[in-house]
Formats: structure tokens, C-alpha cells, sequence
């Protein structure tokens, strides 16, 4: 072979290595996409394994491994009122976010928290999801703040937990209790209960020290944050906790389609299992508190009346005054309620 037949043979060889690994030649390989996942939770947290694990294994598994993720639970990457800033700086590129803590940002997402509208998660977060994917707060609400929702959760309604003994409303009266936000405050005070809002891996230590007298919380939670109550009522509605894992609008830009995607479908997913899960796990929760000493409150029948006359009045209460804000309160608690109603 002559010197020219040479060269023209090592520049073909060397053409066709540099098609092979291309992106989208036959032979290229994906190359890995990485996330980072940031969340409040304690490890082993049943929210974690019913959403944001079941939502990482779907994305994986949709994506044949082209997607991983580094997670870090337990405000590793930043305290939790924080994730919202930290999600969109690029410290994390999908973040835990519950609207209370950022209530400066997100007052509307606070209508799922309000008490009595819906009785169970799964009833509560396809509602909560029909606004959040498409609907009023997408557009007035995370749009503005440049942020797309992946899925969102809703707790089962909350209960009264304390450590000193109560056998009705009345006992109750002065406690002072923690509160995730606005909506769960207003519950309380018509109840003549004294509200403190604070995160929830705040709770445990509060309660030891006695700087707060209890919670209203959610059984698994109780577990899950081990802690301390003695009572708990059974069978009331005082609101609930709404939360959403979310990935800034300049990133979600940046990603495949294919992988936006799976993230869609992996969303959807996510939701209906959480909520399933959560639901099923209350009669659970309640007999491993019972195992564990606390005594389960059946409130009387004539306090029971009460809070329903009481906090029939707070969802709308709440509405008038996130409209005085200039927001959209009014609307949003329409829409919520029509998604409630729904088919």
C-alpha cells in the first residue's frame, strides 16, 4: 500500500471511531444523567418510601438506568424551609418543598391543608394534583416562581397528639400545639388552641423540652418522628399537610424528552401509590401507637358537634384573607372544591 493509500485508510478508520461515539449513532451509549434529590426526611420516613423512592425507581427503571440519582434525606443539602431557594439555585436539582414553610411564596397551596374537605389522601391529592399540574396554582403559583411540580401529596387528616391527658375539647383549650401553616393556625385558634408553626423534624425536640404541649400530625408521623405523645384523637378531620417535589423550570428545560417523559409518567405514578399507601397505613399507625402506650381519644359526641360548627367557617376565612394579599384565595378554594366534586 503507498504512502497516500495509507493515509486515506487511517483517516477512514478514524472517521468512522469518531461517528461510532457520536450521540445517536448505532453503537453510542447514553451517556448517565445524574440528579440530586433533596428532602426533610429522616431515613426510613413512610412519605420518602411511598413517594419520592417509588418516584426514583419508576424514572430509573423507565429510563434503563440512564437516570440515577444521589438522594439526601434528612436536611442534608439544607433545612427544609430553605429547599425551595436551594432547588432553584441549582443545589438540588428536585427538591422537597412544603408550601407552609414558604408560605411568603406559596400562600394558595395552603387549601389543601384547610380542615373537613375531603376524608381521606387519595380523595384529597387527585384534587390537590388537578391544580397542581395544570390548573390554578401551576399558573398563579409555581409558574411565578419558576418552579414545575413532579407530584404532589396529601396527608391523611391530621390529629390532636399531647403528652398530658385530655378526654375532651375543653382540655384541650390553651395547649399549645404545633402547626405546619396559615390554615392549620386558623383551625386552632377558633378552637381556642394556642398554634406554634414549626418543621416537622422540629417537633420531637420541642416536645421533650415542653417548649410546645403536642402536635397535630398525622399517626404515621407520630411514629416516623418518635414522638413523645401519650393522647391522641381518633376519627377527626383538623386539616392535613400537603407537600410537593419539585425541579426548577430552567432544569426541567435542560432534560431529554424522553426523560421529561418518564419524570410525567413516574409523577402520576408516584401520587396514586402515596396516597394508597398513606390511606391504608392510618388503622395501622394507630395500633402501633396503642402498642406503644399512647390512649386513643374518641372525643364526645356533643364536642364533636362543635368542631363542626366551629371550623365549617375557616376554609372560606382563609380565602377572604389570602384575597386581602392580592391573591387569588377565593379562586383557588372554587377550583379545589370543584376537583374535590369531580368524576
Amino acid at each position: 500500500m503507498n504512502r497516500q493509500a495509507a493515509a486515506w485508510s487511517c483517516s477512514f478508520v478514524f472517521g468512522l471511531t469518531m461517528f461510532a461515539l457520536m450521540p445517536g449513532s448505532a453503537d453510542a451509549q447514553p451517556s448517565k444523567l445524574k440528579l440530586r434529590v433533596a428532602d426533610a426526611f429522616p431515613t426510613g420516613h413512610y412519605i420518602a418510601e411511598n413517594s419520592i423512592r417509588h418516584f426514583m425507581d419508576q424514572v430509573t427503571r423507565a429510563t434503563g438506568g440512564a437516570v440515577e440519582f444521589e438522594y439526601y434525606p434528612a436536611e442534608q443539602l439544607g433545612k427544609a424551609k430553605d429547599l425551595l431557594a436551594l432547588t432553584l439555585s441549582g443545589v438540588a436539582d428536585i427538591g422537597y418543598v412544603v408550601p407552609s414553610y414558604v408560605s411568603d411564596k406559596m400562600p394558595l397551596s395552603a387549601v389543601a391543608e384547610l380542615p373537613g374537605l375531603f376524608p381521606n389522601s387519595c380523595s384529597g391529592a387527585a384534587a390537590y394534583w388537578r391544580l397542581s399540574r395544570d390548573g390554578v396554582l401551576a399558573q398563579k403559583e409555581y409558574a411565578p416562581n419558576g418552579v414545575r411540580v413532579l407530584f404532589s401529596f396529601v396527608l391523611a387528616p391530621y390529629q390532636i397528639a399531647t403528652k398530658q391527658k385530655f378526654g375532651s375539647l375543653r382540655e384541650v383549650e390553651g395547649l399549645k400545639l404545633r402547626a405546619i401553616g396559615a390554615a392549620q393556625e386558623v383551625t386552632l385558634k377558633k378552637l381556642k388552641i394556642v398554634p406554634v408553626r414549626m418543621p416537622s423534624p422540629e417537633v420531637h425536640e420541642s416536645m421533650s423540652r415542653g417548649t410546645i404541649d403536642g402536635a397535630i400530625f398525622p399517626y404515621s408521623s407520630m411514629l416516623s418522628y418518635d414522638l413523645p405523645v401519650k393522647y391522641v384523637t381518633e376519627g377527626e378531620n383538623f386539616g392535613t399537610a400537603a407537600g410537593h417535589y419539585l425541579i426548577s423550570e430552567a432544569r426541567w428545560k435542560t432534560l431529554p424528552a424522553s426523560v421529561q417523559k418518564a419524570m410525567q409518567e413516574a409523577g402520576e405514578a408516584t401520587i396514586r401509590h402515596g396516597c394508597t399507601a398513606f390511606d391504608k397505613d392510618v388503622q395501622t399507625a394507630m395500633e402501633k401507637l396503642r402498642q406503644k402506650g399512647a390512649t386513643i381519644v374518641t372525643l364526645p359526641a356533643e364536642d364533636r358537634r362543635l368542631i363542626a360548627q366551629t371550623l365549617a367557617t375557616v376554609a372560606n376565612e382563609w380565602a377572604e384573607g389570602v384575597d386581602r394579599r392580592g391573591k387569588p384565595g377565593s379562586e383557588t378554594l372554587k377550583a379545589f372544591r370543584e376537583a374535590l366534586s369531580a368524576p
